[in-house]
């Protein structure tokens, strides 16, 4: 009896010494990006951690964990972004026709503006007033650099998590190179390689978003923090200050790009085993003999909002399909629905893509659907609309898993076509089943790459040993400005000197020559 009691004070005191208290920050007011937020969260409080997490969202029901899982509901964002939107702005449909200029600008401004209240939320403000500590502050990289500085507040070590690939917003923070020759800016949809055109609007593209974060982002977020944080740091010392940041990224999914060493891929971690299906969606699976098409425009675009016109088009395309069609529509009725499409306002999206009658996804584009679509190996009819969902889609179509249809561009027949060629064409699926076979190659899952280097900032105590020494110069010696200039100075230098020595040695002898010539006149 007294092993067993002393078995279970060393288990107790073991779990305790290797429990952390984590506070995670993913207050976007994108509920895609909470999907990210609270799966990695949920994943830490599974592995026995005792986590906070503010966010927009929260969950419906407290997730049962091995440690403790607290939600903190932040309202003053998503009020102020309604209140933003209200006024006319119209169907999101309709926003995505930007230049790539005017979408930097839109970000660069709206974004800070929207997620303005977080900080100063009244239950943020009592975390911040009360006497809690974190070991570690795990904050979401969408612009809120302000948000960073709770990180300062409560004297712990921060993780940066990006729910995309490598890109301007997190390169500057690590000092990772990011060179605009060949990665293109977030709100471009090129390719590579890009064609002399395109790099130069990219490179124009990449200065004026290095103006716009250096002249008007970073102050704002700078102020953002002294109004909300009692005797807050200054913007400087919190940017550059991240122990590691985990990229939503695996080059089975982006385009190969230089990492600095604390930069760690976990493309894919919030994707799921496939679930039991509700039974009417399961028979509707199972009996599709011809298979199945899954459309879905995800969490943001809703296909209740597009123009007549175009739902018209769609579904005279799905009423000439011998398939079934399974469509996330967000409103009661569909008018003129044929008889093989099925609604839902709501669809487990990872365990339909599972099912192997799922024979083709129709997709905006998004990063979380291009991701779980190649998970499951199934290809994509693309239609992007804003963001990323652009270039994500020109990859699909690069890698040759899908195609892309632009959404001014959708008619009956341009629908019908793209819909035909990737259902008739078995080169579709098996490129998309190779590119599933390279994503699932790791040593380990990409949740067990994050909880790992999460669990290794806190044992160290944050990674300083991780820090490129690029963070510490400034722009001038980091582009080698002063050598080039020495060097240029010295070159100078040693041309005039050589030019004027040969001049003076070339007029000698020229002299010599003249004073001989006139000697032998004389004479």
């Amino acid at each position: 009896m007294k092993s067993i009691v002393t078995l279970l004070l060393i288990l107790l005191v073991s779990h305790h010494g290797s429990c952390a208290k984590i506070l995670g920050v993913f207050t976007s007011p994108e509920r895609s990006h909470y999907i990210l937020g609270s799966t990695l969260m949920k994943a830490l409080a599974e592995k026995g951690h005792d986590v906070t997490v503010l966010s927009s969202y929260g969950e419906k029901e407290p997730p049962k964990t091995k440690g403790t899982y607290r939600d903190i509901v932040v309202t003053e964002i998503m009020k102020n972004m309604n209140e933003m939107m209200a006024g006319g702005q119209g169907s999101m449909f309709d926003q995505g026709d930007m230049s790539p200029f005017l979408a930097a600008g839109f970000l660069a401004f709206m974004m800070p503006q929207m997620m303005e209240p977080g900080l100063g939320d009244k239950e943020i403000q009592k975390l911040m007033h009360s006497n809690e500590k974190f070991d570690v502050v795990i904050v979401e990289q969408f612009m809120n650099d302000a948000e960073k500085a709770l990180s300062t507040h409560f004297g712990a070590p921060l993780i940066v998590v990006s729910s995309m690939g490598a890109n301007y917003w997190v390169n500057t923070l690590v000092g990772n190179p990011s060179p605009p020759s060949y990665i293109p800016m977030i709100s471009t949809d090129y390719s590579i390689p890009m064609t002399f055109c395109e790099r130069l609007e990219n490179s124009l593209l990449f200065l004026l978003t290095e103006v716009l974060f250096k002249w008007y982002v970073y102050p704002y977020e700078n102020a953002k923090i002294k109004k909300y944080i009692p005797n807050g740091p200054d913007i400087n010392d919190v940017l550059y200050n991240a122990s590691i940041i985990l990229m939503n990224s695996h080059p089975s999914l982006n385009q190969p790009v230089p990492y600095v060493p604390n930069m760690i891929d976990i493309g894919g971690f919030h994707v799921q085993p496939p679930k039991k299906l509700p039974q009417d969606l399961q028979e509707f699976l199972d009996s599709a003999k011809e298979g199945v098409v899954y459309f879905s425009m995800g969490s943001n675009l809703k296909s209740a909002e597009l123009p007549a016109e175009k739902r018209e088009a769609i579904l005279r395309t799905f009423s000439k399909l011998k398939q079934k069609v399974l469509w996330k529509w967000e409103d009661d009725v569909l008018p003129g629905q044929p008889e093989n499409v099925k609604l839902s306002k709501w669809l487990p999206q990872q365990s339909i893509l599972a099912h192997p009658n799922v024979k083709l996804f129709i997709t905006h584009g998004g990063l979380l659907s291009t991701t779980e679509t190649i998970y499951h190996g199934v290809p994509i009819l693309a239609i992007p609309v804003f963001g990323d969902q652009h270039l994500n889609a020109k990859a699909a179509v690069k890698n040759g898993y899908g195609l892309m249809l632009p959404y001014p561009e959708i008619t009956e027949e341009s629908f019908t076509q793209n819909i035909r060629e990737i259902l008739n064409n078995p080169k579709y699926r098996n490129n998309a089943k190779k590119k599933s076979d390279a994503f699932h190659d790791r040593q380990v899952s990409p949740m067990e790459t994050a909880i790992y280097w999460i669990e290794y900032v806190i044992r160290h105590k944050g990674a300083p040993h991780l820090r490129v020494a690029a963070l510490d110069l400034p722009w001038y010696k980091y582009f080698l400005l002063d050598v080039i200039g020495f060097l240029v100075l010295v070159t100078s230098v040693i041309g005039c000197i050589s030019y004027y020595s040969i001049r003076a040695v070339c007029k000698k002898i020229c002299n010599k020559r003249k004073s001989k010539k006139l000697k032998q006149k004389k004479n």
